[in-house]
């Protein structure tokens, strides 16, 4: 018979790890359920945002250099297809391996909280009890029950526990990313693309030490020809093809467009992170998010005890996040909007001027000036 827990957390991302990690020093018994498996990773770009570095600021969280990949670029390179607009803006994201990054988050939950690698499979409640059946990847008997009083949902889009105790009505679109090997003699660079011929949202390329990684997300109907479509039209606009892909990844994401695509939960059962629907409109940024999200539930969990008190001081939390995400359902407009983006690409607003070539003698340096100390440029 397995033992009763007080939470199961399913799914151990950055949200569920961060949540099982701060809400263990309540002296609750917590079951993580590591859903991940290293043959099949999450599509992802792999940019820790500036928002998210916030957020590991606030918990005097140390990034180890394991995480980091190479190179480092401070810049992101902005194509739009249809219109052969190329603009670059500065940024300052931190170049990562997401498998790598999800792992380190993983290891600093403490011992106390019981740690399983499998899938969940199905769970209903029980009264003030939650079943659930898991299929476990170590061990001899495969699929376990395990009983607890509360379940926190950290399993991402395509949530088991969203689909299980929520009316899910959120969009959803098909991430897909493919694997190449870089090549020799190619600048570096992170883009980000818009090809309203195939998809009405972005699209990324990026480089990780010896590969490059071309993903997007796209309707689910048709999503997988209108993707490579859209890697030919992107091969023809760099001039050079990406040649044999070594992998290819795909999951569902979340698109949410109104405010009631955010649940944050009830009655014992909560959701974080993506589960909640708590990713950027307009970029697919949710690394932010998931931490964030995690650490707001494991404090409500240190301030309440009751299920309803709770998910109440969750929601009220909360409330600057949905904000905020809500807010980039409107930047959504001005980036997705054809006539909009074009406008803005064209105007040059926020963007810098990037010399691919040495600079010349007499060279103009793009609005980059000498300091009043007359310092030679």
């Amino acid at each position: 018979m397995n033992p009763e827990f007080d939470i199961a957390v399913i799914g151990a991302g950055p949200a569920g790890s961060t949540f099982a990690r701060l809400a263990a020093s309540g002296g609750k018994r917590i079951l993580l359920i590591d859903g991940q498996d290293i043959y099949t990773k999450k599509p992802c770009g792999g940019l820790l945002a500036p928002d998210a570095q916030k957020v590991l600021a606030h918990f005097d969280l140390v990034l180890p250099k394991s995480v980091l990949a190479d190179p480092q670029i401070f810049s992101v390179k902005t194509m739009d297809l249809e219109k052969k607009l190329v603009r670059y803006y500065q940024r300052y994201y931190l170049n990562m391996d997401r498998y790598a990054f999800d792992s380190w988050l993983l290891s600093l939950v403490p011992r106390q909280v019981e740690v399983i690698r499998g899938k969940c499979l199905k769970l209903e409640r029980q009264g003030e009890r939650f079943r659930l059946l898991v299929n476990c990847r170590e061990g001899e008997n495969k699929e376990r029950e395990y009983v607890c009083r509360q379940v926190v949902g950290a399993d991402g889009a395509n949530s088991i526990v969203r689909r299980t105790f929520f009316r899910d009505r959120i969009f959803r679109y098909v991430a897909i990313q493919q694997w190449f090997r870089s090549g020799e003699g190619k600048n570096p660079f992170y883009s980000c693309i818009f090809d309203p011929q195939t998809s009405e949202s972005c699209s990324w390329l990026m480089y990780k030490g010896p590969y490059v990684i071309y993903g997007g997300c796209f309707s689910p109907r048709g999503c997988r020809a209108a993707f490579e479509k859209q890697k030919r039209r992107l091969e023809e606009f760099l001039g050079y093809e990406l040649g044999k892909p070594e992998k290819t990844e795909a999951c569902l994401t979340d698109r949410p467009k109104r405010a009631a695509d955010f649940i944050t939960g009830e009655k014992g059962v909560y959701l974080i992170g993506e589960a909640a629907g708590f990713i950027s409109a307009s970029s697919f940024e949710g690394i932010s998010s998931a931490i964030l999200s995690g650490s707001l539930l494991a404090a409500a969990f240190l301030e309440g005890e009751k299920p309803e008190d709770i998910a109440g001081k969750y929601r009220r939390k909360t409330r600057k996040l949905r904000l905020k995400l809500w807010m980039k359902m409107r930047k959504r407009w001005f980036m997705y909007t054809p006539w909009a983006r074009h406008w803005i690409m064209r105007s040059g607003l926020q963007s810098i001027d990037v010399h691919t070539n040495p600079i010349q003698s007499g060279d103009s340096l793009g609005g980059i000036e000498a300091d009043e100390q007359g310092v030679d440029l």
